[in-house]
């Protein structure tokens, strides 16, 4: 069923400073392809910052926008008010605080108007008390970080959420995904497989499609066996299981999986093992506030200096100096 040709959404894309630009403009440029294909402006925006100057994406480019806060906060009792606003954030979100901008959200919200976020943006949302109890997606990479700050959030690495009158998604070419989405809702499949066409992108991913390459394609690796055990180590990272368990569940004698990850991997099953839970022990320092002591039991390690030991080998620093060295790399970013 063909629906109304009549303009459907005002826009402001709120920009925090490092903000991703993949998604910022992957998310205009699918709302532009739109109003070509349609004929005229269903969909407006404009661009804002807490101080209405200009904005340093995480590549360097600096955008100009077209409002502040004072401005946006105006707008909401007048002609100017939007029907979404989208939080855009990037690299080093964690370290944005900002009380007026979490009131301004939460005023836009209890308004009606939908709110979003692009990337990293969903730890704005939940800063500001707007997530509690929701579903959310944000990029893998901060998942980790995100979790353990925001407990009370149900944070998927899925490309895009939408609950209630909540929009995130994790960024890169999800927004793409997430505007269409929002294209089928207002226009129908019609307008999305035209703007598709436009955008040369030949299929329209689902909110739950995965971000991350599947482990094959990731780790070069074929055999579904040794695929299967790594899974199954990822998803026992703060309780990890010991090698005995591991070989029940795969069906798999431990010398058998000793034999498979030499040739598959290079390494031990418990090298391995060790690696991904310091991975994730790496990602949760940069990108949380967590102690130290926190970050090693949230990996699976029984005492801080036992983790500080294996973080030095593979790191060649301490997780103090990891710390330290991501708030120089912070302080130098601004």
């Amino acid at each position: 069923m063909n629906k109304p040709m009549t303009k459907k959404r005002s826009l402001v894309f709120f920009l925090v400073p490092n903000f991703s630009m993949l998604p910022f403009s992957a998310a205009i440029e699918t709302l532009r392809i739109a109003n070509r294909m349609l004929g005229y402006e269903a969909y407006t925006w404009r661009l804002a910052s807490t101080d209405g100057l200009q904005v340093l994406s995480s590549s360097g480019i600096g955008i100009e926008v077209n409002s502040s806060l004072a401005d946006e906060r105006k707008h909401l009792g007048g002609e100017n008010r939007p029907s979404m606003v989208l939080v855009c954030s990037g690299i080093y979100v964690e370290d944005f605080y900002n009380k007026s901008v979490n009131a301004w959200l939460r005023e836009v919200y209890n308004r009606g108007v939908s709110v979003g976020s692009l990337c990293t943006g969903a730890h704005v949302l939940a800063s500001a008390g707007l997530l509690t109890g929701k579903r959310c997606a944000i990029h893998w990479e901060n998942l980790p970080g995100f979790a353990e700050s925001f407990p009370q959030v149900d944070v998927y690495a899925d490309l895009y959420e939408i609950d209630g009158n909540i929009y995130t998604c994790a960024g890169g070419t999800a927004s793409l995904d997430m505007m269409l989405n929002l294209i089928d809702q207002d226009f129908g499949e019609n307008l999305v497989n035209r703007v598709c066409e436009q955008a040369l992108t030949d299929r329209v991913r689902g909110p739950h499609d995965r971000q991350r390459l599947p482990l094959r394609a990731r780790l070069g690796v074929q055999n579904a066996k040794v695929l299967s055990i790594i899974e199954l180590m990822e998803g026992n990272l703060s309780e990890p299981l010991s090698l005995i368990e591991i070989a029940d569940s795969a069906g798999l004698s431990r010398r058998q999986i000793e034999r498979l990850f030499r040739q598959e991997m290079g390494r031990s099953p418990a090298r391995y093992y060790l690696e991904i839970r310091l991975d994730r022990a790496r990602h949760l320092l940069v990108q949380s506030a967590m102690p130290v002591v926190e970050v090693a039991v949230a990996c699976g390690f029984v005492s801080a200096s036992h983790f500080s030991k294996c973080y030095r080998e593979l790191y060649n620093r301490s997780p103090q100096q990891e710390r330290a060295e991501r708030k120089l790399t912070l302080q130098a970013a601004r």
